[in-house]
C-alpha cells in the first residue's frame, strides 16, 4: 500500500536539518516513507492532498500529560497557599486511600491521549500526577494506557512510576518528606514487570521506560536500580530533577551537591536519562547555594533536558537559557506537561523566554525549538527514523492548517504557524502509515462523550484535595474564583 500525501509546504530533512520544499509530495509504503520531494512518478495506491498547509514530522511529546490536568487548580494559587494543596501528614498516616476508581483511573489515558493526537504529537512519554493517588501509578492504569495508545494508534513510551517518599504538610505548615522505602522497591518491580510484558507491543508502538517520580522522594538504592535496569532492559529512564526551590535545597542539604552533581555522581546521568525541567541548576536566580558547572555534567554524560516551557513560565520560572542550553551542547527536547498538549504554545513560549534573558534572537528561534521537538526528541530515543521527514523514516507525519483567516498572511511557514497556530491547526495526523486523526476527528471515539466523562473525572479529582489540606480549608477558599460569583447585580 503505497500513498502519497502533497502540500503547500513539506518540512523534509537533508541528512543534517529540517529543510523547505514548497508545493511537495511525501510517499509512503506501509509504515516507512519512501520519497520526498517533488513530481512523484510512481503509482500509488491512494492519494492525500492536504492542500494549503505545512506537512511537518509529527511532534515527540517527552512530557506529555497522560491524565486530566490539575495544574489549572494550581495557576493563580499564591505562594503561601501552595502547601495546602500539598497532602497533609494527617491524611497520610490515616488511611489515605485511592481517590479514583479502576474504571476511572483506565479512562483517563483515553482522554489524554486522545488530546495528544489532535494537538499533532504522534510519539509521547507520559506523566501522571499523583497528586490524587494513593501513592502511584498502578500496573493496571497503565495497561490500560498501553492498550489505549495501542488501539488508537499513537506511538508511546509507558512505565508506571513509583517513589519511595511523598511530600506532606505538617500541621504547623512545615513541608517534609514521608518515606516508605518498601513501596519504592515495590513499584520499581512494578515497573519492571511491567516493561517486559508490553515493550514491543501493538506492533513496536509501545515501548517500555522507567519512570521514577521526583529526584527527591527516590532513595539512593532506588535510582541505582533504575539506571541498572535501564541498561539491562534496554530503556530510557525520564526523572524530574532540578525543578524547584524545596528539591534543590533539599538536595543540597542532604548530600552537600546541587541535584545534578547528585546524580552524576550516582552514575545515573546519560544518554538513555531524560531530566525533565533541569532548569534549577547551580548558580540560578533562585538558588541560594550551590556549586559547579551542571551543564558541564549533562553536556558530558550526553544527558537529555526536557524543556516544558510553558508549565515552568506559568508558575514563573524559566530555563536560564534555551539558547545558553544549546551552546553548551547539551541535546534539548520538548515537553508539554500541561493542558493543553500544545507544541505550538510551547516552541512560542520557549522562544519568548529564551529571546528575553539573552535579549537575543541567536539559537532562540522558533526553528530552534521546532528542531527540540522533533529531531531533539528522536535522538534521546535514539530513533533516527522519528522526528524528520526523510526516506528510511517512519510515516508519523501532521498537517497544519493555514486556510484559517487567523493564521493572516504568510510568510516563512514555521514562523507562520508558530506565530498564528496552534494544535487545533492540525488537520491530519498520520502515525506508523496509518491516518490516525482527519479533519479534527478520530475514528471510533465520541469526543463529546469523552469530554463529559473528563469533567466528571476533574470534578471529583478537585474535591479530593478538600479531603487532604492541612488546614481543612472551605472549597471557596481553597479554590478562590478569579472574580467573586453572584446571583445578581444590583444597581
Amino acid at each position: 500500500m503505497k500513498t502519497k500525501l502533497k502540500g503547500r509546504y513539506v518540512i523534509g530533512y537533508d541528512g543534517y536539518d529540517h529543510v523547505i520544499l514548497e508545493n511537495a509530495e511525501v510517499v509512503y509504503e506501509k509504515d516507512s516513507i519512501i520519497y520526498v520531494g517533488k513530481d512523484y512518478s510512481g503509482e500509488v495506491d491512494e492519494e492525500i492532498d492536504a492542500g494549503n498547509s505545512v506537512i511537518s514530522p509529527g511532534f515527540i511529546d517527552l512530557n506529555a500529560l497522560g491524565d486530566i490536568d490539575h495544574d489549572i487548580l494550581h495557576l493563580d494559587v499564591s505562594n503561601d497557599r501552595n502547601k495546602n494543596l500539598l497532602w497533609s501528614e494527617h491524611y497520610v498516616e490515616n488511611g489515605h486511600h485511592e481517590v479514583m476508581m479502576a474504571e476511572e483511573e483506565a479512562f483517563k489515558s483515553l482522554y489524554a491521549y486522545s488530546q495528544l493526537i489532535l494537538h499533532g504529537v504522534t510519539t509521547a512519554m507520559p506523566i501522571t500526577s499523583v497528586f490524587y493517588k494513593k501513592w502511584a501509578e498502578t500496573y493496571e492504569e497503565l495497561a490500560a494506557a498501553a492498550h489505549h495508545a495501542g488501539k488508537l494508534g499513537l506511538r508511546i513510551y509507558l512505565g508506571p512510576s513509583y517513589q519511595s517518599g511523598i511530600r506532606v504538610v505538617e500541621p504547623d505548615g512545615t513541608i517534609k518528606l514521608y518515606w516508605d522505602e518498601e513501596a519504592g522497591r515495590a513499584g520499581l518491580k512494578r515497573a519492571i514487570k511491567f516493561v517486559r510484558e508490553f515493550d514491543g507491543a501493538y506492533n513496536g508502538l509501545v515501548k517500555g521506560m522507567l519512570a521514577p517520580e521526583r529526584i527527591e522522594c527516590q532513595t539512593e538504592e532506588s535510582l541505582k536500580q533504575t539506571k541498572y535496569y535501564s541498561e539491562q532492559l534496554g530503556v530510557p529512564i525520564k526523572l524530574h530533577a532540578a525543578q524547584g526551590s524545596f528539591e534543590y535545597h533539599k538536595i543540597l542539604e542532604e548530600h552537600g551537591v546541587t541535584p545534578i552533581r547528585y546524580l552524576y555522581n550516582l552514575g545515573f546521568l546519560g544518554p538513555k536519562t531524560g531530566i525533565p525541567h533541569a532548569h534549577f541548576i547551580a548558580g540560578y536566580c533562585e538558588a541560594q547555594a550551590g556549586e559547579g558547572d551542571d551543564l558541564a555534567l549533562l553536556r558530558e554524560t550526553n544527558t537529555t533536558v526536557i524543556h516544558c516551557p510553558l508549565i515552568i513560565g506559568r508558575h514563573g520560572s524559566a530555563l536560564n537559557s534555551f539558547a545558553k542550553y544549546k551552546r553548551t551542547g547539551i541535546n534539548l527536547a520538548l515537553g508539554t506537561d500541561t493542558f493543553p498538549p500544545d507544541m505550538f504554545q510551547n516552541i512560542r513560549t520557549g522562544s519568548m523566554l529564551s529571546r528575553l534573558i539573552e535579549n537575543d534572537v541567536e539559537d532562540s528561534t522558533y526553528a530552534d525549538l521546532f528542531r527540540a521537538a522533533t529531531i531533539g526528541g528522536a535522538n534521546f530515543l535514539g530513533r533516527k527514523d522519528l522526528g524528520r521527514i526523510a526516506v528510511g523514516a517512519k510515516a508519523d507525519i501532521i498537517a497544519i492548517d493555514l486556510d484559517g483567516y487567523h493564521i493572516g498572511v504568510l510568510d516563512d511557514p514555521i514562523r507562520t504557524m508558530i506565530v498564528s497556530g496552534s494544535g487545533r491547526d492540525v488537520k491530519l495526523s498520520i502515525i506508523n502509515g496509518s491516518v490516525v486523526m482527519k479533519d479534527r476527528q478520530i475514528a471510533s471515539l465520541d469526543l463529546e462523550e469523552i469530554k463529559n466523562k473528563g469533567q466528571k473525572y476533574f470534578n471529583k479529582m478537585r474535591n479530593g484535595y478538600l479531603e487532604r489540606d492541612y488546614q481543612q480549608l472551605p472549597e471557596k477558599e481553597l479554590f478562590k474564583p478569579s472574580f467573586k460569583i453572584v446571583d445578581s447585580i444590583e444597581r
